[in-house]
């Protein structure tokens, strides 16, 4: 079971049993719903990415409601057996995204319109996706959706 805080177990929030205990975490939502969250140490995308897509795909498939809170950055961090900062890069690329908000010592929450900034941040990343596929640096790229404001 995994531990919260001055040693006290969490029932929200619990290690997955595996052969890499470290490389998961289950979380229970308070719209009890469940989520888990895996990290893998031998992917060549950075840990911060890995965590940032699986938090995306969640808002997108609605397995995170928007307002609701997610876990505090250390615990989750413990639980996944990654670096505290690790996990605050993450949430940090998702409030830049629009997609949390991030109050201090009031935690993390998914914004109240993250499930349109989630479809606006996928169309962006394929837009781009598709202009390097065809050969344009960040530059043409950039220069193509400035015509288009």
């Amino acid at each position: 079971m995994y531990r919260s805080g001055a040693g006290r177990l969490s029932a929200r929030a619990a290690r997955c049993r595996g052969p890499d205990p470290n490389s998961c975490f289950r979380y229970s939502s308070s719209y009890n719903r469940t989520m888990l969250w895996k990290i893998d140490a031998q992917s060549t995308q950075p840990l911060h990415e890995q965590l940032a897509g699986q938090i995306r795909r969640g808002i997108a498939a609605q397995e995170l409601a928007e307002g609701e809170k997610l876990p505090p950055a250390r615990d989750l961090a413990q639980g996944l057996g990654v670096n505290m900062h690790t996990v605050l890069r993450a949430f940090q690329t998702l409030r830049d995204e629009g997609l949390l908000e991030v109050r201090r010592g009031r935690g993390t929450s998914v914004a109240r319109d993250a499930k349109s900034a989630t479809r606006q941040v996928e169309l962006a990343r394929r837009l781009v996706k598709e202009a390097r596929r065809a050969g344009l640096g960040n530059r043409e790229i950039l220069q193509l959706v400035e015509v288009q404001l």
